[in-house]
């Protein structure tokens, strides 16, 4: 069993920044697709970004340029750094990472962390 557990989100001022971290833990497992997702109020949830085993990324339209995923293989860590925030980025974010164990592969996902940005 692998849990993902999620920290970083908070308040802050738009123009203001913010790194969101996800780890995962547990045994015998390799990590293949990484993503970050977000959902507001009332809206459906929505892919952030992307990154791959190989390392390529993508991201949503409303956030390039803006915010940046990267890993931390050693810890089986993902991050979501998030710059020049707005108000409509006010959303609960999610990691969620593919995960392989022994002949198995299936999505995990973290518990949400709150992001809230003040105009």
């Amino acid at each position: 069993q692998v849990q993902l557990v999620e920290s970083g989100g908070g308040l802050v001022q738009a123009g203001g920044s913010l790194r969101l971290s996800c780890a995962a833990s547990g045994s015998s497992f390799s990590i293949n697709r990484m993503a970050w997702y977000r959902q507001a109020p009332g809206k459906q949830r929505e892919l952030v970004a992307t990154l791959t085993s190989g390392g390529s990324t993508n991201y949503a339209d409303s956030v390039k340029g803006r915010f940046t995923i990267s890993r931390d293989s050693a810890k089986n860590t993902v991050y979501l750094q998030m710059n020049s925030l707005k108000p409509e980025d006010t959303a609960v974010y999610y990691c969620t990472m593919s995960v392989r164990e022994v002949v198995t592969t299936k999505p995990y996902w973290g518990q949400g962390t709150q992001v809230t940005v003040s105009s």
